[in-house]
């Protein structure tokens, strides 16, 4: 049974591991823990914050009973430069040279700043003219990285890899080549990522600014709750006109508003691009506050598309034995069970 490094999700609230085995292809789930955070290293220069977080780190690790220091880990979306480009099919040497070009064009800021990588998503097998492959750019300013490596240094981690958010979740979900055109939302603490899948392949990107805190804002000052019993009332009562007089829906449905809007933003851009093609099929919800009660029937009532919540265990070959801790919590393992999948791909 081969086991290689584990995920690492560092979250704004809580940190998360999953350590994978695979065995005959099919995975085996070694250890997957999830703790609360409240360290800000993460986010701090201060080597008192740093060493802190580091605890955290360890503490984590340690609670899982994982054994192995390397590790893969997702950079937050809300703090690097992602770019999906349409380019010619080219080989890996003129992709090298060609990439820098592009990273002028669509990073923000000084490239001497910045350490960008790319991926190749989708390469066509013809080479017929205006063929063009699919390449995720992504840029992330080198003190961020810089930050990181010095942090899981000091908690006694060795990092083997280091990717985006977007690209773990997908890999979490696309379950197949035949998988269904799907348009994902990711909805975080601070942040929601929306994704276009189509022919198993990301085409598509957007973040927006908003996640699960903003809710739990709202119903704290609709309320005059404490943010902590807001994400009480959020996690009992949901998005239900059911419970508790639907009142807690009501508070969250600003919000959730916004992130259709983008959400229809992004199905509209789909529709004009691929016209008289597949359309997109399924909504999936993953992230901490997919599970809602009630947001995946916000969503198919509100796009006309159906919703379901992520269940990333399913790849797992004895999935059924797992505690109920654990697969209740799959839309909040996506990244981590992403990043541990990452060097059986």
């Amino acid at each position: 049974m081969k086991s290689l490094p584990f995920g690492l999700d560092i979250g704004a609230s809580s940190v998360k591991v999953v350590w994978l085995s695979q065995d005959q292809g099919m995975f085996f789930l070694n250890a997957a823990s999830s703790m609360p955070l409240f360290a800000k290293g993460m986010q701090s220069d201060s080597p008192f914050d740093q060493e802190q977080m580091a605890k955290a780190l360890q503490g984590a690790v340690k609670n899982a009973k994982i054994t192995t220091p390397f590790v893969n880990v997702a950079l937050p979306e809300n703090q690097v430069y992602t770019r999906i480009l349409e380019m010619p099919v080219l080989s890996d040497k003129e992709l090298s040279s060609a990439i820098y070009w592009e990273a002028e064009q669509y990073i923000p800021v000084p490239l001497n700043t910045v350490t960008f990588d790319w991926k190749v998503l989708a390469k066509p097998k013809s080479t017929e003219a205006g063929a063009t492959m699919k390449v995720l750019l992504v840029g992330a300013p080198t003190t961020i990285i810089d930050r990181y490596q010095k942090i899981i240094g000091l908690s006694g981690l060795t990092i083997n890899a280091v990717e985006t958010e977007i690209l773990s979740v997908a890999r979490s979900v696309i379950t197949d080549n035949n998988f269904p055109n799907t348009l994902l939302i990711h909805i975080g603490a601070i942040s929601t990522l929306i994704a276009i899948i189509k022919d198993a392949t990301i085409i598509f990107t957007y973040f927006v600014p908003v996640g699960g805190t903003a809710i739990s804002r709202a119903i704290a000052a609709d309320f005059s709750f404490t943010i902590a019993q807001a994400e009480e009332y959020k996690r009992l009562y949901g998005y239900s006109s059911k419970t508790f007089g639907g009142k807690i829906g009501k508070s969250s449905e600003p919000i959730l508003m916004s992130i259709l809007t983008e959400v229809k933003k992004a199905i509209a851009l789909y529709t004009d691009k691929f016209k008289g093609e597949t359309p997109i099929q399924q909504i999936l919800l993953s992230g901490g506050t997919a599970k809602l009660a009630g947001i995946d029937l916000f969503f198919t009532e509100h796009s006309g598309i159906q919703t379901a919540i992520v269940n990333p265990w399913k790849i797992l070959k004895d999935a059924g034995q797992l505690p109920k801790e654990i697969t209740g919590s799959g839309p909040d393992y996506v990244v981590a069970i992403g990043l541990a999948m990452r060097d059986y791909a």
